[in-house]
């Protein structure tokens, strides 16, 4: 039963401190994560520091870092958590080997007790030759021998709940050291948050006294997007156009090849690859596919395009993402809609296309080039590019570079990621890209 008890007790033991270390490792994780793109946050910040004035990006990157150095404070309070309950859990199991061995003990010194009360050797004897048949004194023989394991496993069963305590004690020890150490991160951080937003009212004072300007950017950029959106729906007009064009071609063709064959009485194989004869009824002229874009030559690609949902690589290598696609409160609390995303990144940085498709058109707005690049029945833009390196009809391969960001209104580096879809639907970017 004691036995049962000690490995009953150091199953659970080990299941729970496994259970909360693996949880404990996932929180690390995600901890080092979030330094990670808080230390990208700052090398943003830092750049724009140079600027000679406050910038609507520096407020868009400090609510950023704000909001992960809230989570990151959130985290360590999981780790908190996760570490008073570990220190419970062998406080707990610390009070029950200290029962157990008040117990053990207790037992122990009974049967020494009587163990020495009945150290004669002559009342052993005695015993067993009072039996009343030689079987009873075989089994008092065997009485002897086990109470004198019994008196043995005794002893080793306390050292051995000895040496478990031990063990639980030290290792509580270890845990509260370790929330000693995550208590004052906890505090480091704190503080860090309290910079951050003593930080954050400095540059909304700042933006506030430069409101007249902002608000012409602002205006500046609803113009520019608009122009923008104009373009891509240019576009993908014209490519259903030329389209809806190529296969009322194609229909013409087959139907002047039906005509032709019936003149000359022998069978015809038309463009749309259906064989007839002179015999058939000549019908009306075959009608534009539905589907205007999906031609032999990217109905593949357009199927990879949508299988590769969410998986997506981003334009830039390094960047953050300062206005969402849909509406995006600003800290004056205008509220400005736009149908892409824009990625805060350094002037010149490469950007790459997100997917293999073929080079539609490369337009000016503005001061700014614009690249569109269809997939299949979807299009990507990529806006606000100080130079290009492609050409309309070139066909492109994920992650080529098209050309480099400029800087925006602000003087910073940005670029801006648009997806539509055929009928000129705007598409989230961000729930595309990995």
């Amino acid at each position: 039963m004691i036995k049962f008890i000690f490995s009953l007790a150091i199953f659970s033991f080990f299941s729970l401190s496994l259970s909360a270390q693996e949880t404990r490792e996932e929180l690390e994780k995600q901890r080092a994560k979030l330094k990670r793109e808080m230390d990208e946050t700052q090398k943003l910040l830092n750049n724009n520091k140079g600027k000679t004035k406050e910038n609507l990006v520096q407020w868009k990157l400090i609510n950023d870092k704000l909001n992960l150095q809230n989570r990151l404070i959130e985290n360590i309070g999981k780790d908190i958590n996760i570490l008073d309950n570990n220190i419970n859990t062998n406080q707990r199991e610390i009070n029950r080997y200290n029962k157990l061995l008040d117990t053990l003990k207790e037992e122990y010194a009974r049967s020494m007790v009587y163990a020495y009360k009945n150290r004669n050797n002559y009342d052993f004897l005695t015993f067993i030759f009072s039996a009343g048949s030689f079987n009873d004194a075989i089994k008092r023989v065997a009485y002897l021998k086990y109470y004198r394991d019994y008196r043995e496993k005794q002893g080793e069963n306390i050292l051995r709940t000895q040496e478990l305590r031990k063990q639980k004690v030290n290792e509580l020890g270890s845990i509260k050291e370790k929330k000693n150490e995550v208590l004052q991160i906890k505090d480091k951080e704190a503080t860090a948050l309290q910079t951050q937003k003593a930080e954050k009212d400095r540059i909304v004072n700042d933006l506030k006294k430069q409101g007249k300007e902002l608000n012409n950017q602002l205006v500046a950029f609803k113009k520019q997007n608009a122009k923008v959106e104009r373009a891509i729906a240019a576009a993908i007009k014209k490519a259903t156009d030329d389209a809806r064009k190529a296969a009322l071609k194609k229909a013409k063709e087959d139907e002047a090849a039906i005509l032709a064959a019936k003149k000359n009485n022998t069978p015809v194989k038309t463009n749309s690859e259906k064989t007839t004869t002179t015999t058939t009824k000549i019908k009306e002229p075959v009608k534009a596919p539905e589907t205007k874009l999906l031609n032999a030559e990217n109905r593949e690609l357009n199927e990879n395009f949508k299988k590769n949902r969410g998986i997506l690589p981003w334009p830039v290598d390094k960047g953050i993402t300062i206005l969402h696609f849909g509406r995006n409160q600003l800290q004056s609390g205008t509220v400005i809609d736009v149908t892409g995303i824009t990625v805060a990144t350094d002037i010149g940085s490469n950007v790459k296309a997100v997917f293999d498709g073929v080079i539609f058109s490369v337009v000016f707005v503005e001061d700014m080039e614009v690249v569109i690049i269809q997939h299949g029945e979807y299009f990507s833009t990529y806006s606000n590019l100080g130079t290009v390196s492609v050409k309309a009809g070139q066909n492109v391969k994920t992650g080529q570079v098209i050309g480099k960001a400029a800087a925006n209104l602000d003087g910073t580096g940005s670029m801006d990621l648009y997806i539509n879809d055929s009928k000129g639907n705007s598409i989230d970017p961000e729930k595309w890209l990995k």
